[in-house]
């Protein structure tokens, strides 16, 4: 059983990208979804797809690299975990490396950018920065 699937998400996303691998399989959420369409809006990844294979659905994330091999994903962190709950208000959502990253913001209008969080005058739960 997976305690915290938005950290395994990450955690495959930042191993593939350091083994330069094409793409990444993992077990698939709505949350994971709208998380990996987020990646996708922002540049981080080429394409995201809901593959079933053998009767469960799997998400596979198609990473995207620089000319010269290197991830365009630096890194990935993970805020609020299931033990340590993080909640912001829209005045708390910051930006992520001096704004060349994103945080990723899970609010009452559904998951978003901080960015966008901010300028819909939200707060919610901060689940990840990734620059």
């Amino acid at each position: 059983m997976m305690t915290d699937p938005i950290a395994d998400l990450l955690t495959r996303v930042r191993n593939g990208a350091r083994a330069r691998h094409p793409r990444v399989d993992l077990p698939s959420s709505r949350l994971k979804v709208e998380i990996a369409r987020i990646l996708k809006e922002e540049g981080y990844l080429v394409n995201f797809k809901v593959v079933e294979e053998k009767g469960k659905k799997t998400l596979r994330l198609f990473l995207r690299y620089t000319p010269d091999r290197h991830s365009v994903i630096t890194d990935l962190r993970r805020i609020s975990r299931p033990g340590s709950r993080r909640y912001t208000g829209k005045a708390g959502i910051r930006p992520v490396v001096g704004g060349m990253g994103i945080s990723i913001v899970s609010t009452p209008r559904g998951v978003m950018t901080g960015q966008a969080a901010r300028k819909a005058g939200v707060g919610g739960e901060l689940l990840c920065e990734v620059w």
